[in-house]
């Protein structure tokens, strides 16, 4: 780069002129300026190093960022997350997990949190998809040297889950539950709550649940939508229709579906179809789903409040206006029936009771 010596370039100039090469694939030229600054006498900046470090990992020279990483050290710098992690996942994605460990070691030496940074690693490396199971294999290995957590194991099985790996996410989790030291957390049965729904096992999702509540922990939006979804689906509405009413209780913003369901069950005290008809109506026009809790609580409520034959009226309506298909309308017919008998039966609370869920009548002696 040319300039007049009798001038010097401000060093917030030469950072942007570093992040602007690399960006552009011209981790040489970065470099070059790098060279330049030293030989202006410049003290070279953290975020000036992690550009290059980031850079050179990207085209293939991690030895060329390693040196620059030792010369962040000898400098006196503290390396960050952006200073390492590109090294990291370099080495791993190479397979040269020598380096990768001699790096995470050295981190040790240097009294650095090495947990937090193979956390920042792992959440980096399965961000690209089609790395998730070379970080099993990275983690199984940091494992075995004692590097290990429970925040990374919830990485692992979050990315697990995006890829609909289930059977691996249940094993991490079984190995988590046998552990002394990594015992699930509330992030964990928040992420495998949805898996077990997903595999069919609604009673253990169920189990998973209670723990959390043993614990005093509150279940992720998402994890409540999915134990809900799979309560309707196996027909036991009472529970999902609590659960409706323990998530709108426990989150600061809980589904919309969720508040609906609540003003469905509240419009079938009035015994007039009508009425809830105008909600799903309202429901449509806003781009909500007709998720099988808003028909369940139309099942529940007039069963409840007013007689089947309501909430016939408004399956019809809805299969009528192909909001409902007709295999759908016969599904819930048959949901309908169950419940009834259940109902007249008096196995509402031996549902709740089935599922591990009858604590919740603590609170509330009916889920409306």
């Amino acid at each position: 780069m040319k300039k007049k010596k009798k001038f010097l370039i401000d060093r917030s100039v030469y950072g942007a002129l570093v992040r602007g090469f690399v960006a552009e694939g011209k981790v040489d030229d970065g470099c070059s300026l790098l060279r330049e600054m030293v030989d202006d006498g410049y003290r070279v900046d953290l975020d000036i190093y992690n550009s290059l470090i980031g850079g050179l990992c990207g085209v293939g020279r991690a030895d060329n960022a390693r040196k620059l990483f030792m010369i962040v050290v000898k400098e006196g710098l503290v390396p960050n997350f952006q200073t390492v992690t590109p090294l990291l996942a370099s080495y791993a994605d190479g397979g040269e997990m020598s380096k990768f460990f001699r790096l995470v070691d050295r981190l040790v030496e240097l009294g650095l949190p090495v947990i937090d940074h193979l956390s920042d690693f792992f959440t980096s490396f399965v961000g690209k998809s089609g790395r998730e199971f070379k970080a099993v294999e990275v983690f199984e290995s940091a494992k075995g040297k004692g590097y290990c957590s429970v925040g990374i194991y919830n990485i692992l099985v979050e990315s697990l889950y995006k890829i609909k790996e289930r059977k691996q996410v249940l094993l991490l989790f079984e190995e988590m539950k046998g552990s002394k030291e990594f015992q699930p957390d509330s992030c964990t049965y928040s992420l495998v709550i949805p898996c077990f729904v997903d595999e069919g096992d609604v009673r253990e999702a169920c189990s998973c649940y209670n723990s959390m509540m043993q614990s005093s922990w509150t279940p992720s939006v998402s994890a409540y939508c999915s134990l809900v979804k799979g309560l309707c689906k196996i027909r036991e509405i009472n529970a999902a229709l609590t659960l409706v009413k323990d998530c709108l209780g426990s989150v600061t913003s809980g589904p919309m579906e969720f508040k609906y369901t609540l003003t469905i069950l509240d419009a079938c005290r009035s015994k007039k179809p009508e009425k809830v008809i105008q909600i799903f109506d309202e429901m449509v026009e806003l781009g909500y789903l007709l998720e099988d809790v808003v028909y369940c609580a139309v099942i529940h409520g007039f069963c409840k409040y007013a007689s089947s034959g309501e909430a016939r009226k408004v399956l019809a309506v809805m299969r009528d206006r192909k909001l409902l298909t007709d295999a759908n309308y016969i599904a819930y017919e048959e949901i309908l029936n169950e419940h009834l008998k259940k109902m007249t039966a008096g196995l509402v609370i031996s549902g709740l009771k089935f599922f591990g869920l009858e604590s919740k009548l603590k609170w509330t002696a009916n889920p409306d």
